[in-house]
């Protein structure tokens, strides 16, 4: 029970470092891509802007759902009932 538990953390802690990394990178392309985008048509900067926050908050999602998932395992992990 006690390995159960230990590798559970274990993947608990890669799952939101994972988790955080990707956010990370997703929000440093996806501002690298609106600057682009205005730098190269500075007109449609609003339209930009507007569809930015937009993946912005399907981008700040990700960590949320992994948040959840790893709260349960943490507290109902379905693998320990199975030993």
């Amino acid at each position: 029970m006690e390995l159960v538990v230990g590798l559970t953390v274990i993947s608990v802690a890669i799952m939101l470092g994972v988790a955080a990394l990707a956010t990370g990178i997703g929000f440093a392309l996806l501002g690298g891509k609106f600057l682009e985008g205005v730098a190269r048509q500075p007109e449609t900067a609003p339209m930009l802007q507007t569809k930015m926050f937009i993946v912005a908050g399907l981008l700040d999602a990700i960590p949320m759902i992994a948040v959840g998932i790893a709260l349960f395992f943490t507290f109902a992990n379905p693998f320990v009932g199975l030993l």
